[in-house]
């Protein structure tokens, strides 16, 4: 598996989710941080972990908190880009990714949650789309938002104005899965979403779950046949071994 990485000063880094499981990779992302190097470097090594073992790799993201005061000076486009494709190599590994949400989560913490699989949230949470001279930040997490409900009064109002979607609103629109009692019991839970498939097969069936939205039946008929003869050639083999 990929080099181990940690940072227990910033809370945003890479480290073994349970050590009685090195499979489950754990990446904590803290809201209150701007976009950096670090944060980008910290997701880029959880995708290395996770690629170097796609067939076992389970991915917990951990996401709090929400920007406080103006966006700090000398963020650039080309860091922003770099951030961003980091999240669409986060969002497309052959790895289930399980976020575990605690408190007001926004800015690159709100990133990172709309880039997992399956979300927990645990006690009185809130998606935020961070204001910041007069108007929300435009970045990916709008475009993630407005794939999951562009219609919806809850994301119209986070993503013009800023208004927090509560936890209910989440759930009913479905940018949170789940609610836990409490931290542990997501981690739990986190676990057992994750454990029951990986691998290339995991990201084929996430890629067909994307293109439906966009794609043809008679289009789509071709992809999904080849899944399918995939995982018959697949159990073949298993059934001769």
């Amino acid at each position: 598996m990929g080099k181990q990485m940690k940072n227990s000063v910033t809370a945003t880094s890479l480290e073994q989710a349970d050590r009685t499981d090195p499979d489950v990779l754990l990446l904590r992302i803290d809201g209150r941080r701007p976009i950096s190097a670090e944060a980008i470097s910290a997701v880029n090594g959880v995708c290395d972990a996770a690629e170097d073992d796609a067939a076992r790799a389970r991915v917990v993201v951990e996401v709090s908190g929400s920007p406080e005061g103006q966006r700090p000076e000398g963020l650039t486009v080309a860091t922003v880009s770099r951030w961003e494709r980091a999240l669409r190599r986060l969002e497309r590994l052959p790895a289930p990714t399980v976020a575990v949400v605690d408190g007001d989560c926004g800015g690159i913490a709100l990133d990172a949650l709309l880039a997992t699989d399956y979300r927990i949230a645990t006690g009185a949470v809130r998606l935020v789309v961070p204001v910041d001279g007069g108007a929300t930040w435009p970045g990916m997490a709008i475009y993630r938002l407005a794939q999951r409900g562009a219609g919806a009064s809850a994301i119209r109002r986070a993503v013009l104005f800023g208004t927090p979607v509560e936890l209910a609103e989440a759930l009913a629109l479905q940018l949170l899965d789940e609610v836990a009692a409490d931290r542990v019991n997501a981690h739990a839970l986190a676990a057992a979403r994750a454990g029951a498939v990986s691998g290339s097969e995991l990201a084929i069936r996430r890629q067909l779950l994307d293109d439906a939205v966009t794609t043809g039946f008679d289009e789509a008929l071709g992809v999904h046949l080849a899944a399918c003869d995939r995982a018959l050639r697949r159990a073949a083999v298993e059934v001769a071994s």
